[in-house]
């Protein structure tokens, strides 16, 4: 337990330091004139002076505008980043890709917790180490041992698809908040009663159905209940959801505008991370070392012996080369990485200009007749359903009326919600005709599984760590090249209390 109460801070302790405080100091309503956190007049609580804590590995984006999607050129001719003025609320990222490291404790915690269900959970988390391969070209080395042997431990991790990358980012948001709750000694630290389904898990313990020990709970001021109850979400104890940055979010951070701004004035546009139109560091110390990890021309992936002055053949660890103004590394080079959104080549056309994103999927918890929340599935996690449109209050829902219900295409039919009918069915035997013109996922990879990445790799020219560039892959593909990295979402202020 003290060997691991470093890697967190103490914020949480003063957020749970507020509901005592405040119950001692009780504040009053401004609207009915009644105080707060008093058990005299019914126990509503107020919590004081809150400032989200900071995730472990994180660390603050200050948001604001940027022009999304432009790009030195258009080597591809694809017409896919049309620049356009969005803004971009603050949020939180990993200053570093995940390593092998990283993924290796991952998979360590999935196979010592699922060892009965070994072939559903861990091995579909393994990562494809097959990738490496190439018919004409002697990898196997990088097969055998990249993943797993201790001299890439602090390389990132490739072979991960889009799916494995979200799984992970909900196993890591579980694990976080597991700890912080072990930290503040509201649970049992018992690693050896994790089996199965019988692990810690954010959803289902906000939810009352989480399983483990429960040491002690915090006060609740209502005189109607026992005096105690669990951490709930209106405490500010237990952290947001980890997730993949969404496109515009990944793309503002790696340009770091925050070192090219004086006021509300951007004095110097980029075209890589960094400042300047060279890919060689300028300054005097450091000069003509290359300023990421990327493929300068064919046949040409680590420079001259004697003056490697990228120092990596393939990947480079994740700690590499110079952060931006940010502190984030390897925003441009090493490996691309997976971004949250579908990929749509017009995307920039019709997009939000307001926390851009596309592939919004609403989701319920299942419930029985009686309303409770289903049980947990396989994992550990609630069930959830996507959101009916066509039933539940849709009339009171004027923003859901013709809403994406799961990323899905215009004329997409089978995503579509009931009742909506094909213009182009203009009569009997039309409609076979006009369904196939519309069902992308047969003749095109633009369909719902296709997933923007961003980014160039260490097989990539310079050209794709322009952070405008996109490309896509299916959520089920992995190759040697791609990585990610998690963020979280800033709840509150962009900048913080007092400012």
């Amino acid at each position: 337990m003290k060997q691991i109460k470093k890697f967190i801070s103490k914020g949480t302790l003063a957020i749970v330091g507020t509901i005592f405080i405040a119950s001692c100091s009780p504040n009053f309503s401004n609207i009915t004139g009644w105080n707060y956190n008093d058990p005299k007049n019914g126990g509503f609580q107020q919590i004081n002076n809150y400032e989200q804590e900071t995730g472990p590995g994180l660390v603050l984006i200050e948001g604001g505008t940027f022009t999304m999607g432009r790009t030195e050129q258009d080597v591809m001719y694809e017409w896919a980043a049309i620049p356009r003025r969005v803004t971009v609320s603050s949020f939180y990222m990993d200053e570093a890709e995940i390593s092998n490291l990283n993924y290796l404790e991952y998979l360590f915690w999935t196979r010592n917790v699922y060892g009965a269900d070994y072939d559903a959970v861990y091995k579909k988390a393994l990562p494809d180490t097959l990738v490496w391969r190439d018919k004409l070209a002697y990898n196997e080395p990088y097969v055998d041992y990249y993943l797993r042997h201790p001299a890439y431990q602090d390389y990132p991790v490739v072979g991960v698809n889009w799916k494995q990358a979200t799984d992970f980012c909900a196993w890591r948001t579980d694990r976080v908040n597991e700890f912080i709750l072990v930290r503040e000694g509201l649970i049992e630290f018992d690693p050896a009663s994790w089996v199965n389904e019988n692990n810690f898990n954010t959803e289902a313990y906000l939810a009352g159905q989480y399983e483990g020990l429960i040491i002690k709970n915090i006060p609740d001021l209502n005189p109607k209940s026992s005096g105690e109850r669990k951490v709930r979400m209106e405490d500010g104890i237990l952290l947001p959801r980890y997730r993949l940055p969404t496109e515009a979010e990944w793309e503002f951070a790696a340009y770091s505008l925050i070192g090219n701004s004086a006021m509300s004035l951007i004095t110097e546009r980029k075209i890589y991370p960094w400042n300047g139109s060279y890919v060689r560091n300028s300054d005097e110390k450091y000069l003509g070392q290359m300023m990421a990890n990327f493929k300068r021309g064919r046949g040409d992936n680590m420079g001259v012996a004697g003056a490697l002055n990228d120092n990596a053949d393939v990947t480079a660890p994740v700690y590499s080369y110079w952060p931006n103004d940010y502190g984030l590394y390897n925003m441009a080079g090493n490996i691309s990485e997976w971004v949250m959104d579908v990929y749509r080549p017009l995307t920039n056309e019709d997009k939000s200009d307001f926390r851009s994103f596309r592939g919004s999927v609403y989701q319920t918890y299942e419930r029985d007749e009686e309303g409770v929340i289903a049980e947990k599935d396989s994992l550990g996690h609630l069930k959830m359903r996507d959101v009916q449109l066509d039933k539940d209050n849709l009339a009171e829902r004027r923003n859901y009326r013709r809403a994406d219900n799961k990323n899905v295409l215009d004329g997409d039919k089978e995503s579509q919600v009931d009742g909506w009918t094909d213009p182009l069915d203009t009569g009997e035997g039309s409609k076979e005709e006009s369904a196939s013109m519309y069902d992308y996922s047969l003749n095109s990879m633009v369909n719902d599984r296709a997933r923007v990445y961003k980014g160039a790799s260490w097989k990539d020219r310079a050209y794709f760590m322009n952070p405008g560039t996109r490309r896509y892959l299916d959520e089920k593909m992995s190759t040697d090249a791609i990585g990610f990295r998690c963020a979280m979402v800033r709840v509150g202020s962009p900048v913080g209390l007092g400012k």
